[in-house]
């Protein structure tokens, strides 16, 4: 992971690299481009500069022909004056005038044409300065909107790279972050695997030990072991295999999904292909079709009564596989069944293969049938043949199948392998056939739309055959994709014997597993015994809900189980104690009732015989015992101090009042170890309560460390990740700036070659109105 985070930005780098090495040499292009206009301009600049100066020395010329021409204009006057005076000398002079003037028109008339050569040669100038300086107008245009649009470029491509740093940048955080997370895993991983390498070490030596033990054991107390032999073996009862019979019930379940989408595909197929008799080449509405066509559609009629058995054939080898059957290829009774139904199904391909075939060529020597359409009849021609050539190995294969069932001895069991490879091959090979089909149905379809007399009819029936042609390929794709994936389960466990042995199982040795597992089945219902009533659903969800929200660990409840039980046992001896206790209190009360009643009693018989003897003091007595009956007896005991008041009138119930005050105190003493109980399960509780809050608490100090290395880690990410922006975010800007610094000098040159320019004009258009002002 780290390595990808490494290269993911790399690459991002390489792309923005390159995208900038092509914007440089865009820019470079552009300058190269601006110096070669300077380079022209400065050539355009000279040849003007020799241009001016050829016209101010035309000029100057001009001006000095000009003087000459007045001067011999006045010499010419002054000869004429003179010529007044003296004929003679006139007429010499004349002569020689005559000869000067000729000499200076010529000289004149060339000056003249030469003059014209060099007005001629200006405006041509002129004209190509004009031509230039628009063509650099031009130029110049575009090259300020080229400008333009590369800063747009720039601009954008700033903020696309900012838009893709950042995203970057995301994305490394958030791989970081992952990465930190899958090393983390892959730590746990490796102690996870570290300690089941220890456990599988010390598994395996615990197995040896007990491989060798069992062996000793074998070898000294076994005198006959069986499963050595084969040939005794095979008299063995396997054992039943529950797990591999629903296995095989699921496969067959799926197998059986599988066979009915085929042949739901397969009487489309057939059925839309009736129709498609009926309508083309001709149509049986407007026009009678072929007798050829007609039979073969009467054929294609009758495909549901041999394609509906092959769904019924898989549908009864479902039922038979159950969980109380032994289901191996020896037992298998059913795949004849489906074998036959496969047979006749071949029957009926065989039977509609010549008709359609013709019906093809027919259609191919149909006036509307073109070569393309020709071409794709002959390729459906070949691929029928080759369709029905498939269904012939897939019934020789199943029919291979069926023989262990029938007649043991038509297939060896080492073939079955070879037979079930071979069924998986033929099935890839129908689904290519049926590829190819589909191809060329799909290139014959949209060529018979084009046909002028192709109706919709025939359009949509076209369609429905594609469909129901592709419907077919894919079920059979499914179909050998299934058997492909579950051919190892179908060649390694078509049949199970007896433990140990390499024998496959036979149909007799199955009945008798069978009766062993009803038997056995039978035995184990008869050892269940009834459940007792279970907690209701609301009480066990209420309960539930208190055993998730409890805090406790099991230590804490085991810890409280053991104190409650020392308690509990406590209490036992202290209540064996206090019930000692409490019938020696109750003899000593006894006792001391006794004792108290023979006392009253004497007393009684010593006042009576003291009344009778001495009657002068009887008085003194009577009021000596009348006070001693009315002073209070006091009586001590056990549960505490009872203070008696006799009287003549009402005596008071001993006994009662001493019930009384025992139960009083036994109920104090109950209420009392309530109370003590429950404030000791309180602080139980509550003990319970503060061992779980401190486990929380030194797990959320735990959490709290790993937060914060995890903070710590995040923060410096961060400060580096800003720190690689801040870079990329100055290489950045320090481009823009040179690319901005490039623009500026470009937009210089041009502002500088536009004031040469406009000053040339200008100069230019002066030298104009004075050439036409002369």
């Amino acid at each position: 992971m780290g390595r990808w985070n490494s290269q993911y930005p790399h690459c991002c780098r390489v792309e923005l690299r390159a995208q900038n090495q092509v914007l440089k040499k865009g820019v470079v292009d552009e300058q190269a481009n601006s110096a070669s206009l300077k380079e022209q301009l400065k050539m355009k600049d000279q040849s003007l500069r020799k241009l001016q100066q050829e016209m101010d020395s035309l000029t100057f010329r001009n001006q000095q022909l000009a003087k000459r021409v007045e001067l011999l204009q006045d010499e010419l006057a002054l000869s004429e004056a003179k010529g007044k005076k003296n004929k003679k000398s006139a007429e010499l002079s004349s002569q020689l005038s005559q000869e000067q003037k000729s000499v200076f028109n010529e000289d004149l008339q060339k000056k003249i044409e030469e003059n014209e050569r060099l007005h001629i040669l200006f405006f041509e100038a002129d004209e190509q300065h004009k031509r230039l300086e628009m063509e650099l107008r031009t130029r110049l245009e575009v090259l300020e909107t080229d400008a333009a649009q590369h800063q747009a470029v720039v601009d954008s491509l700033t903020r696309k790279y900012t838009d893709t740093i950042e995203k970057l940048q995301n994305d490394k955080a958030k791989l970081e972050i992952k990465s930190q997370t899958l090393e983390r895993e892959a730590k746990d991983c490796r102690l996870r695997t570290e300690e089941c390498q220890q456990q599988l070490k010390n598994l395996q030596a615990a197995l040896g030990s007990r491989l060798e033990e069992s062996l000793c054991i074998i070898n000294e107390k076994v005198p006959f072991n069986d499963t050595r032999s084969s040939r005794y073996n095979a008299l063995n009862v396997p054992l039943h295999n529950r797990r591999y019979q629903l296995k095989l019930r699921d496969l067959a379940g799926q197998a059986l999904a599988f066979v009915q989408e085929l042949v739901t595909a397969l009487l489309n197929f057939h059925t839309y292909t009736e129709q498609k008799v009926h309508i083309f080449p001709i149509d049986s509405a407007t026009d009678a079709i072929s007798p050829l066509n007609q039979k073969f559609s009467q054929y294609l009629h009758e495909n549901a009564s041999y394609v509906r058995p092959l769904e019924e054939g898989m549908l009864h080898l479902f039922e038979s596989i159950t969980e109380d059957t032994v289901t191996v290829l020896e037992t298998a009774v059913k795949v004849k069944a489906f074998s036959e139904h496969l047979a006749s199904y071949l029957r009926f391909l065989r039977k509609i293969l010549p008709y359609q075939l013709k019906s093809l060529e027919e259609e191919c020597e149909s006036s509307l049938c073109t070569a393309a359409l020709r071409a794709r009849n002959m390729e459906l021609h070949r691929d029928m043949k080759r369709l029905t050539a498939v269904f012939e190995k897939l019934h020789t294969y199943v029919s291979l199948l069926a023989l262990p069932s029938t007649k043991p001895e038509g297939l060896l069991r080492t073939n079955y392998n070879l037979v079930f490879t071979n069924i998986s091959a033929s099935l890839h090979g129908f689904h290519d056939i049926l590829k190819d089909i589909s191809k060329h149905y799909s290139q014959k379809a949209t060529l018979e739309q084009d046909v002028p007399t192709a109706t919709q009819k025939l359009i949509t029936t076209n369609d429905c055959i594609l469909s129901s042609v592709v419907a077919l390929t894919n079920g059979v794709g499914k179909i050998a994709s299934f058997f492909s994936n579950n051919l190892d389960h179908f060649t390694t466990s078509l049949s199970y014997g007896p433990k140990g042995g390499t024998e496959f199982i036979s149909p007799l040795s199955a009945e008798c597993m069978l009766q062993y597992k009803k038997k056995a089945v039978a035995y184990m219902k008869s050892l269940k015994k009834p459940c007792a009533d279970s907690v209701p659903y609301e009480e066990a969800l209420a309960n539930r809900r208190v055993l998730l929200s409890s805090t406790e660990s099991r230590e804490g409840l085991a810890q409280q189980v053991q104190q409650s039980l020392e308690k509990i046992a406590k209490l036992e001896q202290e209540k064996e104690h206090w019930m000692l206790e409490a019938q020696l209190a109750k003899i000593k009360l006894e006792k001391e009732n006794q004792k108290l009643k023979n006392s009253l009693s004497g007393h009684l018989t010593e006042t009576i015989q003291e009344r009778s003897v001495l009657s002068n003091v009887a008085e003194q007595k009577k009021e000596t015992a009348e006070k001693s009956l009315r002073e209070p007896i006091k009586s001590t005991s056990l549960i505490g101090m009872l203070t008696i008041t006799t009287d003549n009138e009402k005596a008071p119930d001993v006994e009662s009042r001493e019930d009384l005050i025992k139960n009083h105190y036994m109920a104090r003493i109950a209420e009392l170890t309530s109370h003590l109980q429950l404030a000791d399960s309180k602080s139980v509780h509550f003990h319970a309560e503060c061992r779980a809050l401190a486990k929380r608490l030194s797990l959320a100090e735990k959490s709290k460390e790993s937060l914060t290395e995890e903070l710590k880690l995040a923060s410096q990410n961060i400060s580096r990740l800003q720190d690689e922006l801040m870079t990329t975010k100055r290489s950045y800007e320090d481009q823009l700036s040179m690319m901005s610094d490039h623009l500026c000098s470009m937009n210089e040159t041009l502002t500088k070659q536009r004031e040469e320019i406009d000053t040339l004009k200008m100069t230019s258009k002066g030298n104009s109105k004075k050439n036409k002002n002369r």
